[in-house]
């Protein structure tokens, strides 16, 4: 061989291939409302490579993803498959778990506990085998002694399982300041806390509007100042929004499946964005052993350090009454 042969060849074992690309991958669990919107918005916004929608009504399913899938062409490049076997979960990155008794007109979230919890207690052994390093996000109601129960249930770390929480009263409670102060939601910092239900609390002392302390605003353009009716009337309208919302169309789903995607984007992307997750919650002023939202760090690891955000001392009694509310409901289902 002479040189010229020599030096074009090249020894195929010394080049480098490309690396298999890491991709991401969201699992949906339950495909009725909720859950088959999430998925449509984790698509939309690209949140993940991959969605898969599991649930047990095998044409429900099944339809659900293929209606997605053909609209793929339209969204960012993901796949989205859909199944009533439980391995379509396998590997998953993030487990979102929408799956639970619907609440009717007229039922609070709390009335759908026992069956609720019966269900999860089938679905996350199943969910573990296939999944066990994903985090896991507990989405159906009522989210706070689902989130407690299935921590007992799973003996998973609280970093990697938590609930959805106030993370969309939250957006609620923005999007209503925002309409009175007259300024893009986008602007508005302020978060509801405690039980994602009745007793749950706006944390007014922590607010702003424009970096403008909520409770120091004083208007502008003609619009005053938030005054204490004001802001009453508001945190009764985040309250029983959803009351209303289930009166008018049966359900929840948009708004739900978007403040998800959230969530999910916070874990995929490392965020370390806080978020009003509900976390079992260890002396948070004086608070444990319950799962409450309050703001919390969640990133790719989970749900980590939970932030100490200043409380007026009506705020502080507020989150232990919701706590006590919720400690009872737990116990009364020997968790």
């Amino acid at each position: 061989m002479n040189d010229a042969d020599q030096t074009g060849t090249r020894d195929r074992s010394a080049v480098a291939l490309p690396r298999a690309r890491k991709t991401t991958k969201v699992a949906v669990v339950g495909a009725g409302a909720v859950g088959s919107t999430m998925a449509y918005a984790a698509l939309m916004r690209g949140s993940a490579r991959t969605v898969a929608l599991f649930d047990i009504n095998k044409a429900k399913v099944e339809a659900e993803a293929l209606d997605l899938a053909h609209g793929i062409q339209f969204m960012p490049m993901a796949q989205v498959v859909g199944s009533d076997d439980v391995a379509v979960c396998a590997d998953a990155d993030v487990i979102m778990v929408t799956a639970g008794a619907k609440q009717k007109p007229g039922q609070t979230r709390i009335d759908l506990a026992e069956a609720t919890i019966g269900l999860v207690s089938k679905i996350l052994p199943s969910l573990l085998e296939v999944a066990p390093d994903a985090i896991y996000v507990m989405v159906t109601n009522p989210v706070d002694i689902v989130t407690y129960a299935s921590l007992k249930i799973t003996g998973l770390p609280p970093t990697q399982l938590f609930g959805s929480g106030t993370v969309l009263d939250s957006s609620r409670l923005r999007y209503l300041i925002a309409e009175h102060a007259g300024v893009a939601v986008q602007n508005v910092h302020a978060y509801m806390a405690g039980e994602h239900g009745d007793s749950e609390i706006p944390l007014w002392s922590s607010a702003t509007i424009g970096g403008v302390p909520l409770l120091d605003w004083s208007g502008i353009e003609g619009r005053g100042a938030l005054t204490l009716s004001d802001r009453d009337e508001i945190a009764h309208e985040v309250v029983n929004s959803a009351y209303r919302i289930i009166e008018g169309k049966g359900a929840t789903n948009y708004a739900v499946a978007l403040a998800g995607t959230r969530i999910i984007e916070a874990v995929l992307n490392d965020e370390n964005r806080v978020l009003p997750v509900s976390t079992l919650l260890d002396d948070y002023y004086g608070i444990s052993d319950i799962c409450l939202s309050v703001p919390t760090l969640v990133g790719r690891r989970g749900c980590t350090d939970r932030l100490a955000v200043p409380l007026s001392p009506v705020e502080i009694r507020g989150l232990q009454h919701s706590a006590t509310a919720l400690k009872a409901v737990a116990r009364q289902f020997g968790y």
